[in-house]
């Protein structure tokens, strides 16, 4: 078994360093011995699933998210809607986020199409709201299982959420909007986020869950081995032990 990881727009949407999801993903699975393949999915290249695939969408600037706007709505936001009713597993960070939603709405009042995977639309701020900047602590419900994220947002618009999950409800930080507690959204196997930091080294729990679900995918019995995280927990829980002793959202 052969896991591809598309990275899209890697060129365009890789404002906050989100390449670093791509080699957590990567490396998790080569200490594994997992054969791992990753491919730059850019403007006018189709999407080709292999099967065993995560696709990964990073955040960018609304200059990006313009030109890239056109791109989605033709047959590539099709494929990408395909993908995820199909079960795909594909993760959106910050501009990747708000174009997999129905509409992202810029600052100047351009009115920007997204893909339509989530129930949601962005907002700009108002004049008098300040960006959303911050580290973020996050309570996920996910496979029955009560779990937390850390990450860094920094952000002007507000997403509101229609019939859609949030990805979680923020115990510190601002999320989705600042307001109603949510971060993110989720359906199937596709999940958004305003989590930079990357989000994916600082989360390995998680990491793992999208490795997991695109390789169950081929083999449903497909269980990973355990790595030694013992590093990666101690930070976590420094970030997240201090957030959480600040209280409150």
């Amino acid at each position: 078994m052969k896991l591809t990881i598309h990275h899209l727009y890697a060129d365009m949407m890789n404002l906050y360093g989100d390449r670093g999801n791509v080699l957590s993903i990567k490396k998790r699975c080569e200490w594994r011995g997992i054969p791992v393949e990753v491919v730059d999915v850019g403007v006018g290249e189709p999407i080709r699933p292999t099967g065993c695939d995560v696709f990964l969408f990073g955040g960018g600037q609304d200059r990006e998210q313009a030109l890239l706007a056109g791109d989605l709505a033709g047959r590539k936001g099709a494929e990408l809607r395909a993908i995820v009713e199909d079960g795909g597993v594909v993760l959106g960070v910050c501009g990747g986020y708000q174009l997999m939603g129905h509409s992202y709405e810029t600052p100047e009042g351009e009115k920007l199409p997204g893909v339509g995977v989530f129930d949601l639309h962005t907002e700009p701020r108002g004049p008098d709201e300040e960006r959303l900047i911050g580290n973020v602590l996050v309570r996920v419900e996910l496979g029955g299982e009560s779990r937390e994220l850390v990450g860094f947002e920094n952000h002007g618009g507000r997403t509101y959420l229609g019939d859609v999950e949030p990805l979680g409800t923020v115990l510190y930080g601002h999320g989705n909007n600042g307001r109603d507690g949510t971060e993110g959204a989720r359906r199937l196997n596709a999940y958004g986020t305003y989590l930079h930091g990357s989000l994916l080294p600082k989360n390995p729990w998680f990491t793992d869950h999208l490795i997991l679900s695109a390789l169950r995918r081929v083999d449903d019995s497909f269980e990973l081995e355990p790595l030694d995280d013992t590093l990666e927990r101690r930070a976590f829980e420094a970030m997240a032990s201090r957030l959480r002793g600040r209280g409150g959202s």
